[in-house]
């Protein structure tokens, strides 16, 4: 499990508006076309590693599994509002956020 390559997924969706569209549209697509992009100048080939549970997490759009895998909260919480902004209204998805989360316990402070 990589904390780090969840974070770091979830950082390139939600900084841009093409790949949240890109994302939400097939998530599954997406995490593959993520995963086998091209190295930049300080990425080996296979850096872009997820586990298959970090991998079913993102296809499925699950911010609770993303949580308890070790996703950064901050980021995880940004990264959920944009790509489910477009449909449900933010005070039901800040709701729904918490309870999905909650059973999972107070963050780590170190991720």
């Amino acid at each position: 499990m990589s904390a780090y390559m969840i974070n770091k997924f979830m950082r390139a969706v939600e900084m841009s508006d093409d790949a949240v569209r890109g994302y939400v549209a097939d998530p599954a697509a997406f995490v593959a076309a993520w995963l086998g992009g091209a190295p930049g100048p300080d990425q080996r080939p296979d850096d872009r590693v997820l586990t298959e549970a970090e991998r079913a997490a993102f296809e499925a759009r699950d911010y609770a599994a993303l949580y308890a895998l070790g996703a950064h909260p901050y980021l995880l919480w940004h990264f959920t509002e944009a790509v489910y902004i477009h449909e449900t209204s933010w005070p039901e998805l800040n709701e729904r956020y918490r309870e999905a989360v909650r059973p999972h316990g107070y963050p780590d402070a170190i991720v």
